[in-house]
């Protein structure tokens, strides 16, 4: 598609508001997957490690009962 000025490239040829309007759900849709995936990661690795420190604690508990 070929537009002559900055302005008709806006508009889209008159589709504008459906085009623009793909392009914010799609951009606003891949932000907030990225933010909830990293969020989520950030969750699961620190229920590991309080998981990890857990066990490392009942362990020294064992050995102190010995």
């Amino acid at each position: 598609m070929h537009f002559d000025s900055l302005s008709e490239f806006f508009a889209m040829g008159g589709y504008a508001f459906y085009v623009w309007l793909s392009y914010g759900v799609t951009f606003t849709l891949l932000i907030g997957l990225t933010v909830i995936s990293i969020r989520q990661r950030r969750n699961l690795i620190n229920e590991i490690r309080s998981k990890q420190l857990r066990e490392q604690k009942l362990k020294e508990y064992r050995k102190g009962k010995e």
